[in-house]
This record gives C-alpha cells, sequence and structure tokens, in this order.
C-alpha cells in the first residue's frame, strides 16, 4: 500500500508536468467541464482544498500568486504546500472533521478527496492543453472499482456529472472518465 505522501507524490508531479507543459495562449481553451478552461481546472484544485484542510483540520496551506496571474506558479506553490504537509510527521496524528465524511486522519482524507480529485482533473487538463491524456491504468482501475459501488452517492453529491455510456469493452481509463461524467 502506497502512503498518503507517495500517492500525491506521483499524482502531483504528473499534474504539475501538464501544467507546466501549457502554452501561454492554452490557459483560456476549453476544459472538458462545462464552463470551465483549462486556467479553471487548476484554480478549482487550488481554492477548494485549501478551504477544505483550514475549515475541517485547522490547517492553513501556503497561498501563491492568483491563477490568473501565474497558474504555473499558483499551481506549484499550491502542490508544494500539500507535499510538505504530507510529509510532516505529525500529519499522521492530525484528523480532519467534516460534517458530509465524519472525521478521518487527515493524510487519508487528502488521499480520498484531492488526491484522486488532481489524478481526475489531470485529464482535464491534458484535453485543454492538447497533451497526452493517458492515466495510469491501475491507478484508474483501483479508482473506478472504488467508486463503481458509490455511483447513487457521488451523483448526489454533485460533483460528477450523469454517467457516458461506453462499451464494456473499453479501456478502464475511458471506463472511469465515462463514470464520472466525462465524455472522452
Amino acid at each position: 500500500m502506497t502512503s498518503a505522501a507517495d500517492e500525491h507524490r506521483v499524482v502531483a508531479a504528473d499534474f504539475t508536468r501538464h501544467v507546466r507543459s501549457m502554452a501561454p495562449g492554452d490557459w483560456g481553451n476549453p476544459a472538458p467541464c462545462e464552463g470551465w478552461v483549462a486556467r479553471d481546472v487548476v484554480r478549482h484544485l487550488v481554492t477548494w482544498f485549501p478551504a477544505f484542510v483550514a475549515s475541517g483540520a485547522g490547517v492553513e496551506l501556503p497561498r501563491g500568486p492568483s491563477v490568473d496571474v501565474d497558474p504555473v506558479a499558483a499551481w506549484t506553490v499550491h502542490a508544494d504546500g500539500v507535499q510538505a504537509l504530507l510529509d510532516d510527521p505529525g500529519t499522521a496524528d492530525r484528523v480532519l472533521e467534516n460534517p458530509h465524511i465524519g472525521v478521518l486522519p487527515l493524510d487519508q482524507a487528502v488521499d480520498r478527496f484531492y488526491t484522486v480529485d488532481v489524478f481526475l482533473h489531470t485529464w482535464d487538463l491534458a484535453r485543454a492543453g492538447g497533451l497526452a491524456e493517458t492515466l495510469d491504468a491501475g491507478r484508474c482501475a483501483r479508482l473506478l472499482d472504488a467508486m463503481l459501488p458509490l455511483d447513487d452517492v457521488l451523483r448526489a453529491s454533485g460533483e460528477y456529472g450523469p454517467r457516458v455510456e461506453v462499451p464494456e469493452t473499453a479501456d478502464v481509463q475511458t471506463r472511469l472518465l465515462a463514470f464520472i461524467g466525462r465524455a472522452p
């Protein structure tokens, strides 16, 4: 089993590679999330998560420049702050409390909610930037297996679009993306 810190390190590194590969003019390109452009994918990640850990665990993450000014630096400062949190030995003793999810060890909450979000949005950013859209197949399979039994709960959250129908023979990345409402 990979630690939450190691999982984030791998997933964030792939997202960072995509962020750094974006041409300056690509940040306004449409993203697969309705109404979003590439810049909004980064904005989403650097906005919701700091509020989540601040309210649930009293953790203040470092803030970089505005995504509108410098999306690369905004992401880098944010990702480095999350990694520092996960690498801090004291994090193992912290919990996150949230009315929707209850009480969880902080590192598990980061892994389950945030790192998964970064992984899924890697595809969105890649698509917006015309970059390689291949996600790790093993990670896709693990996520899909974990998410399938939660279909009703995930749909009710409003965080996922309607499931897109794809052939059962589709590869695991396509099935995962279709499950979360993307049209691969």
